[in-house]
């Protein structure tokens, strides 16, 4: 069974449900933990106070990751270590106390804020450690959000420690943000390790010879990986909240645009990337995640608009081939809203218990 706010709000209405108790009901049921067999799920309903609630989140949140870093600095990486350990230890005692009132979004974002200060606070400890090695690019923490360099592994490490301890507690999936943007990160920094340690040349030499190759075959190779996981976590959470969100959208960020950056010009490689596109549609569609439809969408119009101008140009062939095909896709998706029901039930049908449930959740 489903419930929605709208639910609630006609229960209120007919008189069923006291109208002060129906924020702390719908935050109850938003909360409940999916591992108690719960026999729903609750939909939210976006509305202006969740829109101040995650803006006045993510000022939080770049305010202690990247604006006031650079004043904090100036006092020396021991106050900066004793500052982003309180600032955590604060956010997880408010998001506690806000959980227990029933306040589970604004709960949600400050767990959120405490993984963002992990990375700060190991960045200080290095330091006051004595572990980190000079380098006139990676002397301040706001580096960490601009430059790609293997020395953040071991920040990116920790924060996924305590994003997983800080998920196990409190169970939001606006949680999975800042780890999903951690392995995003970390995509795009063990690169370098792994070229220094195949002795592949200089790590800064970022657009040129082997090690550009290399990149880019392990940061598609990690993207892909990103989101197997994302579908792992979605299998097992069909039936609560969708924790898989920020995985999909950023492995695809991860695998898409290293996809994007290969191929030697050729037309077949230009036609398996297009494939490859339709295929992330195609996925899309059955998964009912549209920023796969998104990210294959852009990919086919890179390809179609060079084809048009590099092979077809001026060619009014092309132009019709095209028109055709979009009024064929069109055609075909007439057809499918009239049959979309019974072709979808076979179709699952043929499906694995647990892939049939998960699009039935997603698509519910």
């Amino acid at each position: 069974m489903t419930i929605k706010r709208e639910d609630l709000e006609a229960a209120v209405k007919a008189g069923v449900l006291n109208p002060l108790e129906l924020e702390g009901l719908f935050a109850f049921l938003s909360a409940r933990d999916p591992g108690a067999g719960t026999p729903f799920r609750a939909t939210a309903r976006f509305s202006g106070t969740h829109v101040l609630y995650y803006l006045g989140g993510m000022l939080a949140i770049g305010a202690a990751s990247l604006f006031t870093t650079i004043a904090v600095e100036a006092l020396g990486m021991g106050a900066l270590l004793v500052l982003s350990l309180l600032y955590a230890l604060a956010a997880v005692a408010l998001a506690a106390r806000l959980e227990k009132h029933g306040y589970g979004i604004p709960a949600g974002i400050f767990a959120t804020l405490a993984i963002a200060l992990v990375p700060l606070a190991v960045f200080a400890l290095q330091h006051v450690l004595g572990f980190w090695p000079d380098d006139g690019h990676l002397e301040h923490y706001r580096d960490y959000h601009r430059f790609i360099d293997w020395r953040w592994l071991l920040m990116e490490l920790a924060t996924l420690a305590g994003g997983a301890v800080l998920l196990w507690r409190f169970r939001y999936p606006f949680l999975m943000m800042p780890i999903a943007v951690t392995l995003w990160y970390m995509g795009m920094d063990i690169v370098p390790a792994l070229i220094l340690q195949a002795g592949e040349g200089n790590t800064g030499d970022w657009f040129g010879g082997a090690a550009w190759e290399l990149r880019k075959s392990i940061t598609l190779v990690f993207g892909l990986l990103m989101l197997l996981l994302a579908f792992f976590i979605d299998l097992r959470s069909r039936r609560s909240h969708d924790y898989a969100y920020w995985l999909y959208l950023f492995g695809l960020l991860t695998f898409w645009g290293a996809l994007s950056l290969m191929g030697s010009g050729k037309l077949a490689g230009k036609l398996v990337y297009l494939a490859l596109n339709f295929g992330l549609v195609f996925i899309g569609a059955i998964l009912g995640r549209r920023m796969f439809a998104v990210f294959g969408g852009i990919g086919i119009a890179l390809v179609l608009g060079d084809l048009s101008w590099n092979l077809f140009k001026d060619s009014f062939l092309f132009v019709l081939i095209l028109t055709l095909l979009g009024f064929a896709l069109i055609g075909i998706g007439l057809w499918w809203s009239r049959h979309e029901a019974a072709v979808s039930a076979r179709l699952r049908a043929m499906l694995p218990a647990d892939l049939r449930e998960l699009l039935e959740a997603r698509r519910g």
